[in-house]
């Protein structure tokens, strides 16, 4: 049979409170008695029951996290560095695609309230109507907003910030010459699509870009290689494409490359997120990378604050994204040894 707490009291020679107490580590013990705990509890390989220490504590050591499209890799690479934060801890993540759709994402959100996670991190599908839905959630469970974030001040949230994101692609495909530029997004309905669009048009405006109508689909590679046909029935190609994110970029990229045209040489080509094949397209996009493992820490600080001042102030928290440049925007041989260093220099 398992080793019990009381068996390894015993080996300890302790009572079951002092043991409990030096294997739970929320109150102290003497530095003895600890060390002898655990060397029993080592010898015996003995594991807590976790079940019945959650039911006894009110807690199931369990975080929620709901996600709009797990086949984004931006989504699958968050969730790795949160995975990875969690391992310090005793939590476990609960994982749930909401397919964009806020009334899936309403019933991801309630499955996970009912199955009494200790808190709940999202990101919410849609600005508007995601809302309601939110809001009641947080109203039941400690609850962080990740990446995404619906309109107002209705939670704690953690993500970049992508009027500076969009502020270094601008800024750069600006001094690699480029004096017309058009946007290739996703239609507005999250506030990821609709604050890069928005910064797009402004940043334009004051490196005195010339830009044209957008073009808005949604977040993937198939809207891409639309686009990319849009563009290529036109009189002619502007300067720079800028996209919302990797996915565009990498599937305009493609149909740039079936109809002959030579990118950086033709047209100059940024995405946004810096997802893995982003290094591995052909050519190499240079994008906006997003710190994941910084935003992962981040999002449980905030939402472990958020366990023990229920009732406090909310924080909003805007990281620095980097600018990452490859080929699609500059002949690789012109590129320094270290990239990073160019991406900074870029900056200044």
């Amino acid at each position: 049979m398992p080793a019990t707490i009381r068996d390894v009291a015993a080996r300890a020679r302790v009572s079951v409170a002092t043991a409990s107490r030096a294997l739970s580590g929320r109150r102290r013990v003497s530095d003895e008695n600890l060390r002898r705990v655990i060397g029993a509890a080592a010898e015996l390989s003995y594991r807590p029951n976790l079940v019945a220490s959650s039911l006894r504590r009110q807690v199931t050591n369990t975080i929620g996290l709901v996600i709009p499209q797990i086949s984004n890799p931006f989504f699958p690479t968050l969730v790795e560095s949160i995975e990875w934060q969690l391992q310090s801890t005793t939590r476990q993540l609960l994982l749930c695609d909401s397919r964009g759709d806020p009334e899936v994402e309403q019933l991801r959100l309630q499955a996970l309230v009912d199955r009494q996670v200790d808190g709940i991190m999202i990101s919410p599908c849609d600005a508007l109507r995601s809302a309601d839905a939110v809001h009641t959630t947080a109203r039941q469970v400690p609850l962080v907003q990740i990446d995404r974030r619906i309109t107002g001040d209705a939670t704690d949230w953690i993500g970049v910030d992508d009027e500076v994101g969009m502020r270094l692609v601008v800024e750069h495909v600006a001094l690699a010459g480029a004096r017309t530029a058009v946007f290739v997004g996703s239609v507005p309905t999250n506030s990821s699509a609709l604050l890069r669009l928005e910064a797009f048009a402004s940043e334009s405006s004051g490196f005195g870009l010339k830009t044209s109508e957008p073009l808005l689909g949604d977040f993937t590679a198939a809207w891409g290689i639309e686009a990319a046909r849009v563009l290529l029935a036109g009189r002619h190609l502007p300067d720079a494409v800028v996209c919302g994110n990797d996915l565009i970029a990498i599937g305009l990229l493609r149909q740039f490359l079936l109809a002959g045209v030579r990118v950086p040489d033709d047209v100059l080509v940024t995405g946004y997120d810096d997802i893995t094949s982003a290094e591995l397209s052909a050519p190499s996009l240079t994008t906006v990378r997003q710190p994941h493992d910084a935003i992962a820490f981040e999002a449980l600080r905030l939402l472990t604050e958020r366990f023990d001042r229920p009732d406090g102030p909310y924080q909003r928290i805007s990281m620095t994204p980097e600018l990452v440049v490859r080929e699609s925007t500059t002949h690789i041989d012109l590129l320094p040894p270290n990239a990073d260093a160019f991406s900074r220099a870029s900056r200044q």
